[in-house]
Formats: C-alpha cells, sequence, structure tokens
C-alpha cells in the first residue's frame, strides 16, 4: 500500500483518487479551493444555476469505466442521456447546419447547405479512423513514453500537416471548415498551430455521440465524492499545495507552506506551472486561455435552442441553453472568443439572438477569473505545434513517484481525455 497524495480536486483529481483507493492504496486528496469539481461545479445566483465548465461529454465508456473500475456501475449513481444533435452552426452569411450524432443524419444535414457537401463531409470523418485506432491504442489507453513510440504512433505524432492546412485543402466551402475546426478553436488554439490528427474530433463525436447527466454535469463531482468517501480517500479543501518535497532523487512529501504531508505518490492534476519542482519541465509550454463566459437567467418567451448553438464570426459565440431555472424562466450560458469589443448580449442581438429584455440574472466571468477560480486554464495546454504533444507530462513524470493528470497532462483537455488521464496514472501507479 503506497501513501498517495493527490493534488487537486477536479475532475482529474477526483477520478485519480478513486481509482487509486479502489486499488488498495492510502488516498488523500488536496484542494485549495473550498469545494470540490473545478469546472465540473455549478455557479448559482438568483434561483439560477449554471454547469460551471462543459455541458455535454463525448466518450461516455471514459465515464463508465472510471465508476466500474472504482466501485459499483454508473448507472447506479447516475443517468447518461445520449443528444440527438452534437451541435447547431449558424454562419454569417444566414446558413445554417445542425449536426446530428448519426452518420447518415449528417450526410442529410449538410446536403442541405449544398449538393454533395454531405458526401464530402462524411469522407472527411472517415478519413480519421486509422488515426482514432493508433491514438487509442498506443495513445490513449496504455501509459506511453514518447522516448520509445511505435512507428505508425511516431508517424502520425511528428506528421508536418497542421489542421488549418488539412482543412483548406479538404473543403472548398468555407463553413465545413469552420465546423471541423471548431473544437480546437473553441478551446481557444490557433488551427496553423494545431496538427492534423488532432482533427479526430469530428470522427470521435460522430461514433460515440454527446452525451450529458441528468441533473447537470456537477453531478459527477457528487457522484465522486460520495465514491471517495466510501473508498476512505481522506479529502483537505481550503488547502493549497506549495511544492513537493524530493528526497534522494525521488518525491517524498507534499509542502503545504508550514505543513508536509508525507506521500510514496503524488499525483498532480492541476497546472505543472504551480509546484517549482515541475515548472521548469513544462517551462516550453503555454496555458490555452478561457473564453470569456456568460451565465443568463432569462424570464418569459425566448428562443428554443439545442443544447449548444454555435455563432460563426469575430467574435465567436457559443450558446449553451440548460441549468436549473425558476419555474416559467430559462438558464443559458454564452461563451465568447474573439474580438468582444461590445457587451455579449449585443453581440447575440447582432446574430438574432435578443433576449436583453429577458435577462433577470447574469454572472460574467472573465478569463482571469476561471483561472483563478480553478488554479490554472481548463483548457490545458496550447497547441504550439507538432512538438506540443510531447512537452506535455503525464502519466509519469521526470521526478520519480510524481505522476501527471487533468487537462494539462498526456492525453489532453476535454472532459473525455482528462478521465482518461486520470486512468493512466491507475495503470502506472498499479495496485497495493
Amino acid at each position: 500500500m503506497a501513501r498517495v497524495v493527490v493534488v487537486g480536486g477536479g475532475f482529474a483529481g477526483l477520478a485519480s483518487a478513486a481509482r487509486l483507493a479502489k486499488l488498495g492504496h492510502e488516498v488523500t486528496l488536496l484542494e485549495r479551493s473550498g469545494v470540490l469539481g473545478g469546472a465540473l461545479s455549478t455557479v448559482e445566483a438568483d434561483g439560477f444555476a449554471w454547469d460551471a465548465g462543459p455541458t455535454w461529454t463525448t466518450l461516455p465508456a471514459v465515464v463508465r469505466d472510471l465508476f466500474r473500475k472504482s466501485g459499483r456501475p454508473v448507472e447506479r449513481e447516475l443517468e447518461l442521456v445520449p443528444l440527438d444533435v452534437v451541435r447547431e452552426h449558424r454562419f454569417a452569411d444566414g446558413t445554417g447546419v445542425t449536426v446530428p450524432a448519426s452518420r447518415g443524419a449528417q450526410v442529410a444535414a449538410f446536403d442541405a447547405l449544398g449538393p454533395g457537401l454531405g458526401q464530402r463531409w462524411v469522407d472527411h470523418v472517415a478519413s480519421y479512423t486509422e488515426v482514432w485506432e493508433t491514438l487509442r491504442r498506443e495513445y490513449l489507453e496504455v501509459p506511453w513514453d514518447p522516448t520509445a513510440l511505435s512507428r505508425p504512433l511516431a508517424a502520425l505524432l511528428d506528421g508536418r500537416e497542421t489542421l488549418h492546412r488539412r482543412l483548406r485543402k479538404t473543403f472548398k466551402d468555407e463553413r465545413l471548415a469552420l465546423v471541423a475546426g471548431h473544437p480546437a478553436v473553441a478551446e481557444g488554439h490557433d488551427l496553423r498551430n494545431v496538427p492534423a490528427w488532432a482533427g479526430v474530433t469530428a470522427y470521435v463525436e460522430q461514433r460515440f455521440g454527446a452525451w450529458t447527466v441528468e441533473g447537470g454535469m456537477a453531478r459527477l463531482t457528487e457522484a465522486l465524492a460520495a465514491r471517495m468517501a466510501t473508498r476512505g480517500v481522506t479529502v483537505r479543501t481550503g488547502t493549497t499545495a506549495r511544492d513537493l518535497v524530493v528526497r534522494a532523487g525521488r518525491v517524498a512529501a507534499v509542502d503545504l507552506g508550514g505543513e508536509q504531508v508525507d506521500a510514496d505518490v503524488v499525483v498532480v492534476a492541476v497546472d505543472p506551472r504551480l509546484l517549482p519542482t515541475l515548472a521548469p519541465l513544462v517551462a516550453r509550454t503555454m496555458p490555452a486561455i478561457p473564453p470569456v463566459v456568460t451565465h443568463l437567467g432569462l424570464d418569459g418567451d425566448v428562443p428554443e435552442l439545442p443544447h449548444e448553438v454555435v455563432l460563426h464570426g469575430d467574435p465567436l459565440l457559443v450558446v449553451r441553453p440548460g441549468g436549473r431555472a425558476p419555474d416559467g424562466a430559462t438558464a443559458w450560458t454564452v461563451h465568447g472568443r474573439g474580438r468582444l469589443a461590445e457587451d455579449v448580449l449585443r453581440a447575440l442581438a447582432r446574430h438574432g439572438i435578443d433576449v436583453r429584455p429577458h435577462v433577470v440574472a447574469r454572472v460574467d466571468r472573465t478569463p482571469r477569473d476561471l483561472v483563478e477560480a480553478w488554479g490554472g486554464s481548463p483548457m490545458g495546454v496550447l497547441w504550439q505545434g507538432r512538438s506540443t504533444v510531447r512537452q506535455r507530462l503525464g502519466p509519469t513524470t521526470p521526478v520519480a513517484g510524481v505522476y501527471a493528470a487533468g487537462a494539462h497532462a498526456t492525453p489532453g483537455a476535454g472532459l473525455p481525455y482528462v478521465g482518461l488521464s486520470a486512468a493512466l496514472v491507475a495503470q502506472a501507479v498499479g495496485p497495493a
């Protein structure tokens, strides 16, 4: 049995702690804020409640595996609900497309934009089939060693083609390129710095669909907190890890500033820049900047929208209806990226969605607010070219006994990949 200290109480930290406790280790989790969950928490005001971060996910098997490997199946704790629509895109020329989850429905949806566009789209998605299989087998599901890659994985990760170039080469219709590039843009990346293989997101969304949690994504945090209690995890909120204590080349404790928590294993589930021992190891990386976020409480008759609407332009706006609201009211969340030189509500109105007369509650959160609240960017590491993938830590690190999970670690940001990072750490640490 190892004494394990998990630094960070977001999804990665919760998932790592639950998995390692089930493997028989003595686990302590440290969280700097007063509550658990990080981006998987809730924002509340004036009788409204909104998901603080993601409102849906792909790869539901990641959540199912987490609950199965840490105790009871997820179906006994939560209801995972499939969504018929991945998202709706509206373009500057007044056209739009609603992207369903299934391949056949996507053909029809894109054909409505123009003859032949449906087949062009699904051919693009299908081109990532082998990419996905290579990533799944050799990068996403097994702890990887950047110095000992298989030939297929090395060829993939070291490819020089960018996603920007691939999309411009594949699509003559700019609208399809916008749809394909959106997931990376929404996370704050410049497509000219994103490797082409990262476009596999379109394949993942089509093959595995979009899923949400009945009652809000913060239910995941509640269920995992209960799971940790069952497994005997010691949880300390309001506790900031200042650095790691390393003796004879191996981690020995976590320094809290005046107190040390002894450890045989430390899982860093926060931005490694926060810990001076690890900061030099990620000095060549930069965090991806979160969007501007506005949570809205709306009263009266407002437009009925799918769970995510993307309004292309500058600024780029993403509208996510959903959350808890008083009777007769509605909760929305709006993300903004680009040149936000005007109020988000005014920008929405220019797109034909004018809800200004209906606003009864509003919470604005800047990128700085989010980073300060969660102790780092929930978008993880900024893509700065193909070398970025090798500059992330995790699941192992150069410091013996220290492992990395979360958006800043391998395999990257997004709820499914953060969940996979915790699974990789559990594999690397192993049973007691």
